[in-house]
């Protein structure tokens, strides 16, 4: 598939960058996880999930967990959990639909990014979801582009605390507040925390 479409063109003749833009595919936009890659996603306890369905409509999320949650399995593949939210399942449903996603990894005390864009798939019973506590299941994402993303307007932040929710092997994580109010309690799935 190529990298560029008559959109991508038109605004690259528009401000003279299409040389610009094909040397960057030709030089840095590559389709494996090359080591630098790998250290940069695992050394992440974040990013952000963009997914379409099948009309087209985008989804984009934020997805938080431990340092290191998100896995290189490979040189084309990562992978990482679903743990429970908000019971949309709008990220993973437009993934079971069209299976395209775009992962932007961020360092925003280094202001450094990377882009991976992919084939996603979900396995109800892959393996590794017995080595991430709590999980619902687990992502692959084949990777089909992978390259850095310029980081000149990337704001200079220092992580103050890590989300007393994200799931850990030692400790049960509290029960979301929203989880409690009168418009959600009737309706929670079984087996939720908040029942008890």
């Amino acid at each position: 598939m190529p990298l560029y479409h008559e959109g991508n063109r038109t605004f690259q003749d528009r401000f003279d960058t299409r040389r610009l833009a094909d040397r960057i595919e030709e030089r840095i936009v590559h389709d494996a996880i090359d080591e630098d890659d790998r250290a940069f996603i695992e050394a992440r306890d974040m990013f952000f999930l963009a997914t379409v369905d099948a009309a087209g409509a985008p989804q984009s999320s934020y997805k938080g967990g431990e340092l290191g949650f998100v896995r290189v399995l490979d040189e084309q593949t990562i992978a990482f959990p679903s743990f429970d939210g908000n019971g949309m399942y709008l990220s993973l449903g437009n993934i079971a639909e069209t299976s395209r996603v775009g992962l932007l990894f961020i360092d925003f005390d280094g202001q450094k990014r990377l882009r991976l864009n992919g084939v996603a798939s979900i396995d109800p019973v892959d393996p590794l979801l017995v080595e991430y506590p709590r999980a619902q299941c687990i992502v692959r994402v084949r990777a089909t582009e992978v390259f850095p993303n310029c980081p000149r307007y990337i704001h200079k932040l220092q992580l103050v605390e890590r989300s007393r929710f994200t799931p850990r092997a030692d400790c049960e994580p509290p029960v979301p507040d929203w989880k409690r109010r009168e418009w959600a309690r009737d309706v929670l799935p079984a087996g939720d925390p908040a029942n008890d």
